[in-house]
């Protein structure tokens, strides 16, 4: 059993308003002025189930889930700096780009975007993010 123990300048974050961890991680941890967020997938918070449909509505999920986290950190959409998007598919990009720039209107975050073999839950794409704490 490990004896390691988190380290007094790292703040675990953890809300009902997004899903719950799968694995052992936090959902995000923040340390000075900024957040690191685990990657968000397409489970509705309230049952922790993969929404219904295609790409449009598990990324619309995915960054709901974001929203959620980004706030229960102190901080919102308009203060991520950076995305990594997962795709199961890379033809599903230019879709995600599509919902992706309505969810972040003019704010444009630095990304990456992937594609990977397998993601948890066999879902179609995973979010994560860094965020700014500063006001």
């Amino acid at each position: 059993m490990s004896t390691i123990t988190t380290h007094s300048s790292l703040t675990p974050v953890s809300t009902q308003a997004a899903p719950s961890a799968i694995g052992p991680y936090s959902q995000a941890v923040k340390v000075g002025d900024l957040v690191f967020a685990c990657g968000s997938i397409p489970l509705v918070p309230s049952t922790m189930q993969i929404i219904e449909g295609g790409i449009v509505e598990q990324t619309e999920q995915a960054l709901a889930n974001v929203k959620a986290i980004a706030e229960a950190s102190g901080s919102d959409l308009g203060r991520i700096v950076k995305t990594t998007v997962f795709l199961k598919n890379m033809d599903d990009f230019v879709t995600v780009n599509g919902v992706y720039a309505k969810f972040f209107g003019e704010h444009k975050p630095a990304r990456s975007a992937v594609e990977v073999a397998r993601l948890p839950k066999d879902v179609l794409i995973e979010i994560e993010f860094i965020a700014s704490l500063k006001n």
